[in-house]
């Protein structure tokens, strides 16, 4: 008989799936995003600072997790921030610095991204 896996045990937000995609996303734009070129130094190259912050207003809702307006307010941070990185990587592939499989690739983790956020976010809406 094989032994039950015990479930997985979350102890920081490092452990948690939703951060672990959007880091790994990140790390991918911020690599991606040296290849732009030096007219865009301080214009589009702002993706590397929406996607890190996706990842650092995670690590703050889950430090203030116990203070349910809190956390929630750091999840609408997150949620800002990753649609804001959409944005830019729709830019990067209009201008071509990005292949437009790249771009479908990471728009899709920050769906991803998005909709764990949303279902940790949103309580029921009280009307129909």
């Amino acid at each position: 008989m094989d032994k039950e896996e015990e479930p997985r045990k979350i102890k920081t937000h490092e452990d948690l799936g939703i951060y672990q995609k959007a880091f790994n996303a990140a790390m991918t734009i911020f690599d991606l995003s040296k290849q732009f070129p030096a007219e865009e130094r301080y214009s589009l190259t702002d993706i590397r600072r929406s996607s890190r912050s996706v990842c650092a207003n995670f690590a703050e809702a889950w430090r203030k997790r116990r203070y349910k307006a809190s956390f929630i307010a750091k999840l609408n941070d997150c949620e800002s921030e990753a649609a804001e990185t959409q944005v830019w990587l729709k830019f990067a592939v209009k201008c071509q610095y990005i292949s437009v499989e790249e771009g479908r690739d990471l728009y899709s983790t920050y769906n991803q991204v998005l909709s764990g956020l949303v279902k940790v976010n949103y309580p029921p809406l009280p009307f129909g």
